[in-house]
Protein backbone atom coordinates (compact mmCIF):
# COMPACT_ATOMS: atom_id res chain seq x y z
CA UNK A 1 0.00 0.00 0.00
CA UNK A 2 2.27 2.73 -1.23
CA UNK A 3 -0.20 5.49 -0.40
CA UNK A 4 -0.13 4.64 3.31
CA UNK A 5 3.65 4.68 3.30
CA UNK A 6 3.63 8.15 1.76
CA UNK A 7 1.37 9.48 4.53
CA UNK A 8 2.64 7.12 7.22
CA UNK A 9 3.58 9.71 9.86
CA UNK A 10 0.33 11.62 9.39
CA UNK A 11 -1.74 8.45 9.68
CA UNK A 12 0.17 7.28 12.75
CA UNK A 13 -0.36 10.67 14.40
CA UNK A 14 -4.11 10.37 13.78
CA UNK A 15 -4.12 6.84 15.20
CA UNK A 16 -2.32 8.08 18.31
CA UNK A 17 -4.91 10.83 18.81
CA UNK A 18 -7.62 8.19 18.52
CA UNK A 19 -5.80 6.07 21.10
CA UNK A 20 -5.87 9.08 23.43
CA UNK A 21 -9.60 9.44 22.91
CA UNK A 22 -10.17 5.76 23.67
CA UNK A 23 -8.06 6.09 26.82
CA UNK A 24 -10.21 9.10 27.80
CA UNK A 25 -13.29 6.94 27.28
CA UNK A 26 -11.86 4.25 29.52
CA UNK A 27 -11.10 6.83 32.22
CA UNK A 28 -14.59 8.30 31.94
CA UNK A 29 -16.13 4.86 32.40
CA UNK A 30 -13.81 3.99 35.30
CA UNK A 31 -14.62 7.27 37.02
CA UNK A 32 -18.35 6.70 36.46
CA UNK A 33 -18.79 10.06 34.76
CA UNK A 34 -22.16 11.27 33.57
CA UNK A 35 -23.66 9.43 30.61
CA UNK A 36 -23.79 12.61 28.54
CA UNK A 37 -20.05 13.16 29.04
CA UNK A 38 -19.29 9.56 28.10
CA UNK A 39 -21.45 9.84 24.99
CA UNK A 40 -19.55 12.98 23.93
CA UNK A 41 -16.24 11.13 24.25
CA UNK A 42 -17.62 8.20 22.23
CA UNK A 43 -18.92 10.57 19.55
CA UNK A 44 -15.56 12.29 19.34
CA UNK A 45 -13.68 8.99 19.00
CA UNK A 46 -16.13 7.71 16.41
CA UNK A 47 -15.71 10.90 14.38
CA UNK A 48 -11.94 10.57 14.50
CA UNK A 49 -12.11 6.93 13.38
CA UNK A 50 -14.47 7.80 10.55
CA UNK A 51 -12.18 10.63 9.44
CA UNK A 52 -9.21 8.29 9.33
CA UNK A 53 -11.25 5.70 7.45
CA UNK A 54 -12.32 8.24 4.83
CA UNK A 55 -8.74 9.37 4.32
CA UNK A 56 -7.57 5.81 3.72
CA UNK A 57 -10.58 5.01 1.51
CA UNK A 58 -9.91 8.12 -0.58
CA UNK A 59 -6.33 7.00 -1.13
CA UNK A 60 -7.60 3.51 -1.94
CA UNK A 61 -9.89 4.93 -4.61
CA UNK A 62 -7.34 7.30 -6.09
CA UNK A 63 -4.33 4.95 -6.06
CA UNK A 64 -5.78 1.47 -6.48
CA UNK A 65 -9.05 1.83 -8.36
CA UNK A 66 -7.82 4.66 -10.57
CA UNK A 67 -4.34 4.17 -12.00
CA UNK A 68 -2.31 7.20 -10.83
CA UNK A 69 0.05 6.75 -13.80
CA UNK A 70 -2.76 6.91 -16.34
CA UNK A 71 -4.36 10.15 -17.46
CA UNK A 72 -7.90 10.27 -16.11
CA UNK A 73 -10.83 11.34 -18.17
CA UNK A 74 -12.89 14.10 -16.65
CA UNK A 75 -15.72 11.60 -16.13
CA UNK A 76 -13.45 9.33 -14.08
CA UNK A 77 -12.17 12.21 -11.99
CA UNK A 78 -15.70 13.50 -11.37
CA UNK A 79 -16.89 10.01 -10.43
CA UNK A 80 -13.98 9.54 -8.01
CA UNK A 81 -14.57 12.96 -6.44
CA UNK A 82 -18.29 12.18 -6.11
CA UNK A 83 -17.60 8.85 -4.43
CA UNK A 84 -15.14 10.43 -1.99
CA UNK A 85 -17.62 13.21 -1.12
CA UNK A 86 -20.38 10.64 -0.60
CA UNK A 87 -18.14 8.68 1.76
CA UNK A 88 -17.20 11.86 3.64
CA UNK A 89 -20.83 12.86 4.13
CA UNK A 90 -21.91 9.34 5.09
CA UNK A 91 -19.12 8.90 7.63
CA UNK A 92 -19.39 12.36 9.15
Amino acid sequence: MSHTIKNKEKLIARARRIRGQIEALERALSEEQECSDILRVITSARGAMNGLMVEILEDQIRFHLLDPNQKLTSDQAVAADGLVETLRSYLK
